[in-house]
C-alpha cells in the first residue's frame, strides 16, 4: 500500500466534501488515516500461513471444539463504513486441533478487508477446513452495521447474523443443534 498516495487522496477528499487540509485539527489528517486504512485492509497483503504459523497439533480428540464471542471488526465493501460484532467459532476434531488464538487470526485476517458479513462467515469457515480438514465446521456472526446505523434506515438496535455450517455440521442435525445450543448457552460463560 502506497502510504504517500493515499495521503494525497485523503487531502483531495477533505477539499471535496468541503474542508480545509489545513485547518489545524486536519493538518495530520490525511496521514493518520492512511496508517488508519493501512491497518483497517492489512487482510489483503497478511499471508494466512504465517499468520497460522504451524499451530496445528495432533489430537486424539474427537470432541466439539468452540470458541464464542471472539470480536469482529471490518468494513463494509459497499459503504466503506464499519460493521462490528461478535464471531463464534465450532468443530469436530479429525486427529488435528488448531491453536486457539489462531482462531481469532483468522477471523482478523479475514475481516480486515472490505467485506459483506455473508462472506465473511464463510470465509472464516473455509480457511478452518483447509487448515484443518475437521469433520466439520460451524461458523455463526452476528453484527451491527454502521451503514444500516448511522445513515439509511437508521436502525440503531438491528443486529445481521449470518452462518456457514460445512462437513458433520451441515450432515448432521443434532450436531448443528448442539454448537447452535453451545453458542448461545449463559451457563459458565467468564465475563
Amino acid at each position: 500500500m502506497n502510504l504517500k498516495k493515499v495521503e494525497g487522496l485523503i487531502r483531495e477528499l477533505l477539499i471535496e466534501i468541503g474542508e480545509n487540509p489545513e485547518r489545524e485539527g486536519l493538518v495530520n489528517t490525511p496521514q493518520r488515516t492512511a496508517k488508519s486504512w493501512e491497518f483497517l485492509t492489512k487482510g489483503y497483503r497478511d499471508n494466512l500461513d504465517t499468520i497460522i504459523n504451524n499451530a496445528i497439533f495432533e489430537s486424539a480428540s474427537n470432541n466439539m471444539v468452540i470458541v464464542r464471542e471472539i470480536e469482529v471488526y471490518s468494513m463494509c465493501e459497499h459503504h466503506m463504513l464499519p460493521f462490528f460484532g461478535k464471531c463464534h467459532i465450532g468443530y469436530v476434531s479429525d486427529d488435528k486441533i488448531i491453536g486457539v488464538s489462531k482462531l481469532a487470526r483468522i477471523v482478523d485476517h479475514f475481516s480486515r478487508r472490505l467485506q459483506i458479513q455473508e462472506n465473511l462467515t464463510e470465509q472464516i469457515a473455509q480457511a478452518v477446513e483447509d487448515t484443518i480438514h475437521p469433520e466439520g465446521v460451524g461458523v455463526v456472526m452476528e453484527c451491527r452495521h454502521m451503514c444500516m446505523m448511522m445513515r439509511g434506515v437508521e436502525k440503531q438496535n438491528s443486529v445481521m447474523t449470518t452462518s456457514s455450517v460445512l462437513g458433520s455440521f451441515r450432515k448432521s442435525k443434532a450436531t448443528r443443534a448442539e454448537f447452535l445450543n453451545l453458542i448461545h448457552t449463559t451457563s459458565g460463560r467468564i465475563n
